[in-house]
């Protein structure tokens, strides 16, 4: 599991992965990511997210079984195109 705040538009990040699969639970065989203010913690009111830092830069991801070489290019690609 990893969480990272992204720079760029996170929207843009998430729709330009490819081997990730956008997902609520993270706990699979393969790579998933999540962007917790509008997923899991969509129902917890915009104070308490962002006292817990929870906002629409968060991302977390769940690494799977792909190759790493596979990963890491997605990964680039997607914060290419989050710029």
């Amino acid at each position: 599991m990893v969480s990272f705040y992204l720079k760029g538009d996170s929207s843009k990040f998430l729709k330009a992965l490819k081997i990730f699969t956008l997902a609520e639970s993270l706990g699979g065989y393969e790579s998933l990511a999540e962007l917790p203010s509008v997923m899991t913690h969509a129902s917890i009111p915009e104070e308490t997210k962002e006292m817990l830092g929870i906002n629409d830069k968060l991302i977390r991801l769940s690494v799977g079984l792909e190759t790493e070489r596979d990963i890491l290019a997605d990964l680039d690609q997607a914060l290419k195109a989050s710029q």
